[in-house]
């Protein structure tokens, strides 16, 4: 059998733990292969012929960060190594190791809310933790204690399920492969609504009532809320979500120690807590060709 030759490999990047599932395509493979990343051997999968080319999926061993080298090596019947049968594909994969510090859009998203108040509305604005154990009773009013008045307080997420963004159904990427055009599948990310509350407090009643138009021009008026979409990476552009105002204010006049307060709900929709995960590697459209090009060679009647 001829030296093998290795043409690609697919994804080209990934984790430094190992364990992602790779696509090696080239010709002349045998039934049985060696692989390494540098010097230390993959997991093979599965090793088979498709559409002209020899196909090898195969895991990631652990590997430092790093650009490395991929091998490809013929074996025997008896799973030894055949004397120059050995392809080599220099600088092939990267492994890269997660940033473990990066900021999650969370919390850049409420980080932006808080500026968002403190410039518009009022600049003593804080930032609250909604309890779902709280054993307040639901028609009560909950007023956060603050050492300076007047105060604004933000309270929650809490996550609710997004009846008009998420989406249940699979879809597919149409992307350039080795072999053709590949179908690439991909489950869609978890996408929920985020629901807060704003607490405000005065011990003057006009002040109160000032504060009170003041949020609501801030609910009318930031029907969007936009954050860069990587902050390391501005060409990345800025992502947005739709930001509506939730329920009636409620007000109490008459709080412990003169404090008079009120509150009042916002939703921000559409918030994906993932990005979605990849359903298989890829589909060769021409599998998909196929089943149709029987009815496609029809002549007309």
């Amino acid at each position: 059998m001829a030296a093998p030759i290795l043409h690609s490999v697919a994804p080209h990047t990934g984790p430094s733990s190992g364990g992602d599932l790779v696509r090696l395509v080239g010709l002349d493979f045998s039934p049985q292969v060696a692989v390494r990343f540098d010097l230390i051997p993959a997991e093979v999968v599965v090793v088979r012929s498709e559409g002209g080319f020899c196909v090898a999926d195969v895991r990631t061993p652990a590997h430092p960060e790093a650009l490395v080298s991929v091998v490809v090596e013929n074996l025997d019947d008896d799973g030894l190594p055949v004397a120059g049968e050995t392809a080599t594909l220099l600088n092939a994969y990267r492994f890269t190791r997660a940033v473990l510090v990066a900021e999650a859009s969370i919390t850049r998203l409420v980080r932006a809310l808080l500026q968002m108040l403190k410039s518009q509305v009022v600049e003593n604005t804080t930032m609250s933790v909604t309890l779902d154990y709280d054993d307040t009773p639901d028609n009560a009013l909950r007023v956060v204690p603050v050492a300076k008045l007047p105060a604004l307080v933000l309270s929650g997420p809490t996550v609710r399920p997004s009846r008009f963004y998420a989406t249940n159904v699979p879809h597919e990427d149409l992307v350039a492969g080795i072999l053709g055009p590949e179908f690439r599948r991909r489950r869609p990310a978890y996408t929920v609504d985020l629901a807060f509350v704003l607490t405000a407090a005065s011990d003057r009643t006009v002040e109160l009532l000032n504060l009170m138009a003041s949020v609501a021009t801030f609910l009318n008026h930031n029907r969007w809320l936009e954050v860069p979409r990587d902050p390391a990476s501005p060409e990345r552009g800025k992502v947005r979500w739709e930001m509506d105002p939730e329920g009636d204010f409620r007000t109490s006049l008459r709080g412990q120690d003169d404090i008079r307060a009120f509150t009042c709900g916002f939703v921000v929709r559409g918030f994906d807590i993932d990005e979605g995960l990849p359903l298989d590697l890829s589909r060769a459209v021409i599998e998909v060709d196929a089943e149709f090009s029987s009815v496609a060679n029809i002549p007309n009647q």
